[in-house]
């Protein structure tokens, strides 16, 4: 009898995930809560920056189902891709390493396509994407407006706008990662809390920008 009760909430739990893996799910991305997302970023940074792996991943599950409205249990794929996508390329010294990032970061980016009801170019966005993290580590041959410029073509393709229309939204976020880059190890717990400002400033922008 328990094992026949076993049984059945396995295949129930087995169908519960395929279900929600597979099942056709679309939901508006211009509609989110900017403070809370950016109070989620601004700890998914933070995480990042420790090392934290494991913890960064349920924040990005947490923002995929929060604030994009991403089933359950395909908000921990899309988690997982875009917190391999990090680690990997954190690992990375040159151009051919941080390239071994664009395949889980593509991925994520087309299972975000996947759930719009604007479908977007997930490749280009993920190209952006990791471009902008790549010239981070050339100081010497790019300056933040060439970040600032990217970051505003990425949400440019996701949200089908005029890269113009998220000036604010991209010198927003590169101010906050300026702060981060020029702090390092030495950074405290005032520069965090500057930080998350910043980011759910970020994020209001975007919300302004898209509305």
């Amino acid at each position: 009898m328990i094992r026949k009760s076993l049984l059945a909430l396995t295949l129930l739990l087995a169908g519960w995930i395929v279900f929600d893996l597979t099942v056709s799910r679309k939901t508006d991305l211009r509609q989110f809560d900017p403070q809370e997302a950016g109070k989620l970023d601004a700890a998914m940074w933070r995480s990042y920056y420790e090392g934290k792996p494991v913890k960064l991943f349920f924040q990005l599950a947490g923002l995929m189902r929060s604030q994009f409205r991403a089933p359950f249990w395909r908000s921990f794929l899309l988690a997982f891709r875009a917190a391999k996508a990090a680690f990997v390329f954190k690992k990375g010294h040159n151009r051919r390493d941080y390239a071994k990032a664009l395949p889980p970061l593509e991925q994520y980016y087309s299972g975000i396509s996947k759930l719009s009801k604007q479908p977007f170019d997930a490749r280009k966005a993920a190209e952006s994407e990791l471009e902008w993290w790549i010239i981070r580590r050339e100081p010497v041959l790019h300056t933040t407006a060439d970040w600032e410029r990217l970051l505003a073509e990425t949400a440019a393709v996701t949200y089908h706008l005029p890269a113009t229309q998220f000036s604010k939204y991209a010198r927003l976020r590169t101010e906050a990662m300026v702060l981060l880059d020029r702090k390092g190890d030495q950074i405290s717990e005032s520069d965090w809390m500057t930080i998350d400002s910043l980011l759910i400033q970020t994020w209001k922008a975007l919300d302004a920008a898209v509305q």
